[in-house]
């Protein structure tokens, strides 16, 4: 190619270039959600009481949900939030973008980690807890709230799970939610950033409705089951024990104890 000619193409190239990514740069940042925009209708501040003891020192408090991130593990190591009834809302949202998490200091893993690695997105809080506004359904995007998780558990099981929590949340006029995946060291791992594929996911939910603390808990494997969800109901001092993670530190001992020791699944409707 005459080299007049060649000079003006690669300028018209990198021109274009940097348009479009220009403009998709602007596109992520449109998708990330402006929380400042939610009124005092939709927002309730989240006790504090039933938050976790955090590993890391990067805790993250979002509008609707609160997190602690695992920089080893390139996810949350727990997302915290509160279900309430008036909050469960089916609505029509277009699905949005995966955005990294401009809270996390240390950068939430890129969603490309995830990108032909054979494992889904899992949210942590799911969309559909979050369906009653449209900016508390986009924070959901944010890739500090997922992790790798096995296709079919993810659309099995665990959305099971998910159905029965917010049927809860409807029945006990709210509950309280502490949910990720069981991390530790030598778990697979995926994505140039090296995010780890959790085993096994534990969710846990706390019910004050009755002027008395009542708590359920799971420990499922990440990976594809026909069992019921009961069939994995643990005690919490069992997942703290899989986890190290303190759940419930803020809570009095005489009630934290006993909470987190046993459990009644006829509570919970399981006769």
């Amino acid at each position: 190619m005459n080299r007049k000619l060649l000079y003006p193409l690669l300028v018209v190239l990198v021109t274009v270039g940097l348009y479009y990514a220009e403009k998709y740069i602007e596109k992520q940042n449109e998708d990330y959600p402006d929380m400042s925009k939610e009124t005092s209708e939709t927002y309730s501040e989240f006790s504090e009481d039933y938050l976790p003891k955090p590993t890391y020192n990067a805790v993250v408090t979002h509008k609707y949900f609160t997190l602690s991130y695992s920089e080893p593990h390139e996810q949350a190591e727990w997302v915290a939030y509160e279900l309430r009834k008036d909050q469960i809302i089916d609505n029509d949202f277009k699905r949005p973008y995966f955005v990294q998490d401009r809270e996390v200091k240390s950068g939430s893993a890129d969603w490309r980690n995830y990108k032909n690695s054979g494992y889904d997105k899992g949210h942590l809080i799911p969309a559909a807890d979050r369906e009653f506004s449209k900016n508390a359904y986009h924070e959901t995007f944010l890739t500090s709230n997922i992790s790798p998780q096995d296709h079919d558990f993810n659309a099995g099981i665990w959305n099971r799970l998910e159905q029965k929590t917010r049927y809860w949340a409807k029945k006990y006029d709210g509950v309280y939610v502490v949910t990720g995946g069981v991390l530790k060291d030598g778990l697979n791992t995926i994505g140039d950033e090296n995010v780890s594929v959790p085993d096994v996911f534990y969710k846990i939910l706390v019910d004050i409705s009755k002027g008395k603390h009542k708590a359920i808990a799971f420990l499922i494997p990440n990976k594809a089951t026909n069992k019921s969800f009961y069939d994995y109901v643990v005690s919490i001092d069992e997942v703290e024990r899989q986890t190290g993670i303190d759940f419930f530190p803020k809570i009095p001992d005489s009630i934290e104890d006993k909470l987190e020791a046993t459990f009644n699944l006829n509570d919970w409707g399981k006769n």
